[in-house]
């Protein structure tokens, strides 16, 4: 495979990309990069003359790669320690870039990405690495939640697939009176993830965390609403047990397991219940609102170098990096071996109509053109959290503590008037820090 890699990439670099035909040791451009290790086998596919690295350095004679594969538990610690001792990495792939553009330390997205890999970025996920006007960081690769259901429960239920609040309810009545031992619908709003239930709910009610100019409004009508139905679903005995402290975990287990009818998860979980006849649908909505799905994505993003002695063969060298990684099959290629999706449109046509040409890291099986046909169709209609916002940690928490609340007869309006009036109070004195 790697070495379908390798010839894939240079023939690409010969087409598309401008090559250096002999270069002098002496002149060559070398790029530290760490990529997160997302499985066992992630090395396999970047390192050696048979992965990326080989491919894009004989397609690349002037540039050297020093790629670095570094796992998730000691990742922050690296790159923290990087930068305290002024070795900063060229190139990072990690999930955030706020603090690092606050220390000044980032170079702007437009500087190196070329105007064809801007063209087909998904405008969304472009969006999404956005601060203060300007874009930071890349998405390297996707993930979405949407409506996952049971088909034989619904069907021996007589229930609908639900796209409105009003349908959900709906088909939850039916399938409580259908078994009672089967638990309709989930719903997750403890510490683990009760923010991700907000997104949910209030997006799909033409609400949110912020307004349409970025501004906190965490106590819009919509939201109340939103909330309110989330209680609603509590108190009519329609999900879980306890989603007060059960995380979406053994929600999934209980999908996996038949005795849980309907859910809303991560693509994921798509391979998590192979037994299970289910069926994958968008995010139910509420009155006329478009069906908003939740995405996720990490990042890749480049470091200043101010002491680079030819900073233009530096940034150069950083797009043809961009350039070779999200060649159309190359990265198609990358998001089956690791399991996520393509935020490009080029890569995510090709793996809907031919997954199954690559291979999963470790030979363990191919591609399914279904799962990606299916979820790369609704990644245009995600929405992500507002991460970039120095608030956002408290805001994670706050919508947390004030669904737990409202759902255990707190009233919503007031509750959220709260947190609205705490989170504006906490962004001026932020504001004010930094002026000094």
């Amino acid at each position: 495979m790697k070495k379908i890699l390798a010839a894939v990439l240079a023939l690409t670099m010969a087409l598309g990309l401008t090559m250096t035909a002999a270069a002098e040791e002496g002149s060559k451009v070398t790029l530290d990069v760490i990529i997160s290790q997302y499985g066992n086998f992630t090395q396999d596919w970047w390192l050696g003359e048979d992965g990326f690295e080989g491919a894009f350095e004989a397609a690349n004679p002037d540039i050297d790669l020093n790629i670095e594969i570094v796992s998730w538990n000691d990742l922050y610690t690296v790159v923290n320690t990087r930068i305290s001792t002024n070795q900063a990495p060229d190139i990072l792939n990690i999930d955030t870039f706020a603090d690092y553009v606050a220390d000044d330390l980032l170079m702007p997205a437009e500087e190196y990405t070329s105007p064809a890999l801007k063209a087909k970025i998904l405008p969304s996920f472009w969006n999404a690495n956005d601060m203060n006007g300007t874009v930071w960081a890349l998405p390297i690769l996707a993930s979405a939640r949407a409506l996952f259901y049971n088909k034989d429960i619904l069907e021996a239920a007589g229930a609908e697939v639900p796209t409105t609040w009003d349908g959900v309810l709906d088909a939850c009545e039916k399938i409580k009176a259908y078994d009672e031992n089967i638990v309709p619908w989930s719903l997750d709003i403890s510490t683990d993830e009760g923010q991700a239930a907000f997104s949910y709910y209030s997006w799909n009610n033409g609400g949110g965390f912020v307004d349409a100019d970025g501004n906190w409004a965490l106590n819009s009508s919509a939201n109340v609403e939103a909330v309110e139905f989330m209680k609603t679903l509590i108190d009519s005995g329609y999900c879980t047990a306890d989603p007060y402290t059960e995380t979406r975990y053994p929600q999934q287990d209980a999908f996996a397991a038949g005795s849980l009818a309907m859910m809303l998860g991560p693509c994921n979980l798509y391979d998590l219940a192979p037994d299970i006849n289910f069926g994958v649908a968008p995010m139910p909505t509420n009155g006329e609102n478009e069906s908003v799905q939740m995405g996720v994505c990490d990042r890749l993003m480049a470091f200043r170098d101010d002491a680079a002695e030819d900073q233009d063969a530096r940034t150069a060298a950083i797009s043809k990096f961009f350039d070779a990684f999200y060649d159309a099959n190359t990265y198609a290629e990358y998001m089956v071996f690791e399991g996520f999706l393509p935020v490009t449109t080029d890569s995510a046509e090709i793996l809907a109509e031919n997954a199954e040409q690559f291979q999963k890291g470790g030979d363990a099986g191919e591609g399914n053109s279904e799962y990606f046909a299916t979820f790369c169709d609704m990644l245009a209609s995600c929405n992500f959290y507002p991460a970039s916002k120095p608030e956002w940690n408290d805001v994670k928490q706050g919508v947390i503590n004030a669904e737990q609340q409202i759902c255990q007869g707190a009233d919503a309006q007031s509750t959220l008037d709260a947190l609205q009036e705490e989170i504006l109070e906490l962004a001026e004195e932020m504001a004010m820090e930094t002026e000094m």
